[in-house]
């Protein structure tokens, strides 16, 4: 009678064959032959053990439990397939500035932190004196990611990170970190709380399985970091990735300002760069006439316009890139460092947020290839907008006489086909 591994490594091989006859099938359906990739899943995950064991520690036994039985995820999104349109999710390059920075939500989440905040007051200080990071921006993290812990992703991790290994357009990340995932299980996180996003982020602050092993932080001192289900552990890792992604004692994100009319939003993002006292010489003020903290004036900031001129505008800090770092997004930055505004008592930003629709990634792109091939230093061509291209959009409408709003639209596309 043959052992469970070897029924397993069975079952895999059989995973394989299921998934070649699974093409053969799509054909029928109408869908492309090769929305699945060249290697059978099933030896694709099977490839992935000599690593697992020589590079990450994991035994057979956790790794054919891991995989057996295993099937793709072919519903999740940035999955390449030929003959499908790339579907984006992520709320940050898809809704409207205005939508994803909705103050009926923000305010609700605000309501919600500043409770907790008095919960875990002696926590939350002794983080703060531990990392340096401000409790606020702790807490906006845990906000903006879970609601709070409200919200629990409904992906099965290993299914997912595993999916996007094989088939997605990151394949190599994803390969790495359904690695970690694996050394999860092999140090006991039980797979049944192992609840991902569709990218593979897991409890209550949505780290990535690599970064269990590298800012996680175990607050309660049991020896065991939960990101799960403590909310002590959870919040000090995030002040723990933040730290290591360079965050500043003592320092704000960013301040709401007013663009004098000598400039515009072409000027934004970290290439122009300088010190706050330089951008106050050019007539850059605060909203609603708020002064300036004076230890401000030898700090460098950048501007930042998320919606362009559609929009408020910011000069922020070395610590607004800390928690880019966290999720690489202006809107999410700017999200978090608003509600933790609001936690420690602020309000709504004071310039509105005008409507501009969707983020539309086919117009982006449009944009984005139509700057580069004029020159524009536009590196990637992803229909996902940040800052270097809002500033380039900004810099061609200058050029041309347009209305300089920095934001990708139709009449831009047209203006940078038609010369």
């Amino acid at each position: 009678m043959r052992g469970a591994a070897d029924q397993t490594r069975s079952k895999i091989r059989q995973g394989g064959m299921y998934f070649m006859l699974l093409a053969v099938a799509l054909c029928t359906m109408g869908l492309p032959g090769n929305a699945v990739a060249r290697e059978p899943f099933g030896e694709f995950l099977e490839s992935l053990w000599p690593e697992a064991r020589d590079r990450f520690g994991v035994s057979r036994q956790t790794f054919d439990r891991a995989v057996a039985g295993l099937k793709p995820d072919l519903s999740l999104p940035d999955l390449a397939i030929e003959g499908r349109r790339r579907k984006v999710k992520q709320a940050e390059f898809t809704r409207a500035p205005s939508g994803y920075l909705d103050k009926a939500y923000l305010a609700r989440l605000a309501q919600t932190g500043r409770k907790l905040a008095r919960t875990y007051a002696g926590e939350l200080t002794k983080i703060e004196q531990r990392f340096g990071v401000d409790s606020a921006i702790v807490l906006a993290i845990f906000g903006r990611e879970t609601a709070f812990g409200a919200y629990t992703p409904k992906h099965d991790a290993i299914r997912v990170l595993a999916t996007q290994a094989w088939i997605g357009r990151r394949k190599e990340r994803f390969r790495n970190e359904l690695l970690y995932a694996l050394k999860l299980l092999e140090k006991g996180v039980p797979r049944k709380k192992m609840r991902a996003s569709w990218a593979g982020a897991m409890g209550l602050t949505q780290f990535l399985p690599s970064e269990f092993f590298s800012h996680v932080h175990d607050f309660g001192g049991d020896g065991y970091a939960d990101l799960f289900e403590s909310v002590p552990d959870a919040l000090a890792s995030a002040a723990s990735q933040l730290k290591n992604h360079g965050w500043v004692r003592g320092l704000d994100w960013g301040y709401e300002v007013v663009i004098p009319a000598t400039a515009d939003c072409a000027m934004e993002g970290p290439v122009g760069e300088r010190k706050y006292k330089e951008w106050i010489s050019q007539g850059f003020r605060r909203v609603a006439n708020r002064p300036w903290p004076t230890h401000l004036h030898e700090q460098k900031a950048y501007l930042m316009s998320p919606a362009g001129a559609h929009g408020p505008s910011f000069l922020v800090t070395d610590n607004f890139k800390a928690i880019r770092e966290y999720n690489t997004s202006d809107l999410y930055a700017t999200f978090v460092g608003n509600l933790a505004d609001r936690i420690r008592g602020g309000g709504d930003f004071v310039t509105p947020w005008r409507k501009v629709g969707a983020q539309r990634t086919a117009t982006i792109r449009a944009v984005q290839r139509g700057l580069k091939d004029r020159g524009y230093p536009i590196t990637i061509v992803d229909g996902f907008i940040g800052s270097n291209t809002r500033r380039e959009a900004g810099q061609f409408q200058r050029a041309t006489g347009m209305k300089v709003d920095c934001w990708p639209s139709k009449q831009l596309v047209q203006k940078l086909k038609s010369g």
